[in-house]
């Protein structure tokens, strides 16, 4: 059987913890780093955006500074995430074997990275899966994020943030969302689209309890042996360098996109309820979008629908027909027509258009 390298590291600042993972992933190509898996928290707490987001657009800046929660920008794309003691980072460095970076490869490479968080949590009678894009989630609501970026060198890094705990209203309070304010009805709203290891296992399990088993789900689906080592010396030197040069610079961690965000709400009053879309809009990609009101409808249903419109485009036709279509499928509001739904959406939509950052936002959006 192949040996790769275990790393198990905790409360890591975030300018080493981003520097280590692309080190890593580096040296992959000429052999300097063996295939590495590594398991790790960040010190409580920092805000990570994903490497081709704009920071004043994902996190707010000023509630950072004032909890002393650093900011940093991962190599990997995605969106922006709150790190820390309750969290645990996975990442896995290997050569990138080959040219091939179509999204269809990416997915395998998901699907496959992925495969070790599924059974560690199968073993904790959790039943997740892999659902559109870079998402794991457990009956409709996320339990992990995951990224992928290749080495220019042609090393590949994997990422993944398994939620073993999660502290909402911190995380609303410092990365930025749709909604104009935060109150408890909407940190209910996020909660609900959110789960964790200890909520669905109803008790405190140890992160390293976790982590054993995270360890032990990628040996056996990655077929490997894994051994525990350290970083070496030149690892070391290697993490210094990156992280002067780039993870502990401005130039790195404030620099903007080609597409800044801009965010807008509307609400529209239906025979089922009022219904109200708030959304953030990358170009014209809808990146993220949560429906409220005091409708009906069974606890799939919202999941499902933000779920389709997460990076969808924003042209109301083909926004109206992915309604109808998971309407069709039993994905629809009670007392509300697909076609309201999207009609509020698209309200929503020209909100964003008039937000002070939509002047910017021109061209093709990006976030692999």
């Amino acid at each position: 059987m192949i040996s790769w390298r275990y790393l198990a590291d905790d409360g890591v600042t975030a300018s080493f913890g981003l520097a280590a993972d692309e080190a890593l992933a580096a040296r992959q190509p000429a052999g300097a780093s063996p295939p590495t898996v590594r398991l790790y928290t960040y010190r409580s707490h920092c805000a990570l955006v994903g490497r081709f987001q704009r920071v004043a657009s994902e996190v707010r800046l000023d509630a950072c500074r004032a909890r002393g929660i650093a900011v940093n920008r991962r190599p990997t794309g995605g969106g922006a995430i709150l790190m820390g003691g309750d969290q645990l980072g996975v990442a896995i460095a290997v050569p990138g074997n080959g040219g091939d970076r179509s999204w269809d490869r990416v997915r395998d490479l998901f699907l496959r990275f992925a495969a070790g968080l599924v059974d560690a949590l199968a073993r904790l009678g959790i039943a997740a899966e892999y659902r559109r894009k870079n998402d794991l989630e457990v009956g409709g609501r996320k339990i992990a994020g995951l990224g992928l970026c290749f080495d220019r060198a042609g090393g590949l890094l994997f990422h993944a943030s398994l939620l073993v705990d999660l502290d909402v209203p911190l995380m609303l309070s410092v990365l930025r969302t749709p909604f104009a304010k935060i109150s408890d009805k909407e940190i209910a709203t996020v909660a609900e689209r959110v789960t964790t290891v200890r909520r669905e296992r109803g008790r405190a399990l140890a992160l390293d309890e976790v982590r054993d088993l995270v360890r032990e789900g990628y040996a056996r689906t990655l077929g490997v042996r894994l051994e525990p080592g350290a970083f070496t010396d030149d690892e070391h030197a290697e993490i210094a360098r990156l992280e002067r040069e780039r993870y502990a610079t401005a130039a790195w961690v404030e620099r903007e996109p080609a597409i800044a965000d801009a965010a807008g709400s509307a609400s529209v009053k239906t025979a089922g309820g009022l219904v109200s879309a708030h959304l953030t809009l990358a170009g014209d990609v809808i990146k993220a979008v949560y429906l409220t009101g005091d409708f009906f409808c069974d606890e799939r249903v919202l999941p499902g629908i933000e779920r389709a419109l997460r990076w969808h485009a924003a042209d109301p036709g083909r926004v109206a027909a992915t309604l109808e279509g998971l309407a069709a499928e039993g994905l629809g509001l009670p007392g509300v027509t697909p076609q309201e739904v999207a009609h509020v959406v698209d309200l929503a939509t020209a909100a964003a258009r008039r937000d002070e950052h939509a002047a910017a936002a021109k061209g093709c959006f990006v976030n692999p």
